[in-house]
């Protein structure tokens, strides 16, 4: 049972992450300029470390405590397969194949959003706009879910006496502040802060679990006992074309989230670039296994997701409170990691690629408040949408993964071939989202095929060869450059 003690202890866990993360905050607003590049983009100063776990923490944090946990919990470890090592491993190449790319185009042209970046090279204000509202529409059920989630969690932690609005309400104030004020630079350096904090509080929970319990041979034989069928590869839900789907469209997806995929354009030189992808995978698994198995471990002592999110009942069960209770406040640090550079990228999409679009061009100084600004907006209206907690908007969060690897093959394809057109990229881009789209909302298109291959993979082969065909079908507008994305050289690599 949670005590007033713990309950004081994980509010004053959250206060004094809130309070560091202000400090933090200050520091970076002091050193940076007054323009939306260094804003959004530290000026493309982050070296490995930084770089490595600002990713890390702003995808990783809250499923790690709550989501991967329970799904291992529910259906077995082969959670391990699907996030730790194959995601881990993809994502790493896709960093490769998309982020360096992007990162050689950001350093000769100054591109700071994906939009931006696409709609030049194919001379098209519709494709920019199109890119921006794509990732905006998938991007904002994603905050929402996180300001729910806050507001959830901080009533459930003071059993009742910070109502849900309130929780809810506060958190994004202190997001709008800290994000308006810090900028890519700030965020940064707390995620990083949160991402070893995470690393470091995943491994010793491990580690107490398992003292606790007797040790790993012990945990698995009373996993074996309740639940044989988790002890078999490939057993139940994970289907090979599950796995394989699943995994792909999360790793694909990942490359395209607004939040993420800024960070391409970020690394101070190519040498920090190539050394954070490599690092990745390795990290990754650093953080999924212990997490995963602690998560299937729970299911032989009969802890299960009906009864709460998995690793907080484990932690209760066999480690001291205050543990248990700093580990939770924890994670609602993560989650506040995650969704400060939701509204940072989401902020940059509204601002240069829509707002930027049908305004008069605006100095440096003025765009860097509308980019402040932008904040403000965009968290005020997903903290709105959270207070009813729509189940629409719920249903685009759980697919949003899907949604956003629909734009990751043409990108691909953009980066790598020069007889793309600005129509076959309409097509690409706009079919297979419409399929997609169906698939999640109209129960006449299925959400599988040939035995367990999602929508989602469907929809990218789609979108794939709806590009090249179109592209093959047609010739290039004088406005589209090929020439931007080719030919390119490291700038000051070292």
């Amino acid at each position: 049972m949670v005590t007033v003690a713990d309950v004081a202890l994980q509010v004053g866990i959250i206060v004094g992450y809130l309070l560091v993360a202000l400090a933090i905050g200050v520091v970076a607003y002091r050193l940076t300029e007054r323009t939306a590049e260094d804003y959004y983009l530290a000026s493309r100063t982050l070296g490995t470390v930084v770089l490595l776990f600002t990713t890390f923490a702003t995808l990783l944090s809250a499923f790690t405590f709550f989501g991967g946990p329970n799904a291992s919990a529910a259906n077995g470890p082969e959670w391990i397969l699907v996030m730790g090592v194959m995601d881990g491993v993809i994502f790493a190449v896709l960093w490769y194949v998309i982020g360096y790319k992007q990162w050689l185009v950001g350093q000769h042209e100054g591109y700071v959003t994906l939009g931006e970046m696409l709609g030049d090279r194919f001379g098209s204000t519709a494709l920019r706009i199109t890119v921006a509202v794509i990732s905006v529409f998938w991007l904002f059920p994603y905050v929402m879910l996180q300001q729910q989630g806050a507001g959830t969690a901080l009533k459930a932690l003071t059993d009742g006496a910070i109502p849900y609005w309130v929780g809810a309400g506060g958190i994004t104030l202190f997001m709008i502040g800290y994000v308006a004020l810090a900028g890519m630079r700030g965020v940064a350096w707390t995620d990083t802060l949160q991402g070893l904090f995470m690393l470091v509080m995943v491994w010793v929970a491990f580690g107490w679990v398992l003292v606790s319990i007797g040790g790993p041979v012990t945990a698995t034989s009373r996993l074996a006992e309740t639940n044989p069928e988790f002890l078999k590869l490939g057993g139940g839900a994970y289907s090979p074309a599950y796995i394989v789907s699943t995994a792909v469209s999360i790793a694909f997806g990942v490359t395209m989230f607004p939040q993420v995929n800024q960070r391409f354009f970020v690394a101070k030189s190519e040498a920090v670039l190539k050394r954070t992808f490599a690092l990745w995978p390795v990290l990754v698994v650093l953080l999924f296994v212990p997490a995963f198995m602690l998560g299937a471990w729970a299911a032989g002592y009969g802890i299960s997701p009906a009864d709460g999110n998995v690793l907080p009942l484990l932690l209760n069960e066999f480690t001291p409170g205050w543990f248990a209770a700093l580990v939770v406040a924890g994670a609602m640090a993560a989650m506040m990691s995650s969704s400060d550079s939701m509204l940072l990228s989401g902020s940059s999409y509204m601002t240069r690629d829509i707002y930027r679009q049908v305004a008069e061009r605006a100095s440096q100084r003025r765009e860097d408040l509308i980019a402040r600004v932008g904040v403000a907006v965009f968290a005020t209206l997903s903290f709105v949408a959270s207070l009813f907690q729509p189940g629409t908007l719920v249903e685009i969060g759980e697919t949003a993964f899907g949604g956003f690897a629909q734009l990751a093959l043409p990108v691909i394809v953009a980066l790598y071939w020069p007889g793309t057109t600005r129509k076959g990229m309409l097509a690409g881009v706009l079919g297979s989202q419409a399929f997609y789209l169906a698939s999640v909302f109209l129960s006449v298109v299925p959400s599988s095929y040939l035995g367990g291959w999602s929508a989602s993979i469907v929809g990218m082969v789609l979108g794939l060869v709806l590009t090249v065909t179109v592209s093959l079908a047609t010739a290039a507008a004088p406005e589209e450059n090929a020439s931007r994305f080719s030919d390119l050289q490291a700038i000051d690599a070292d």
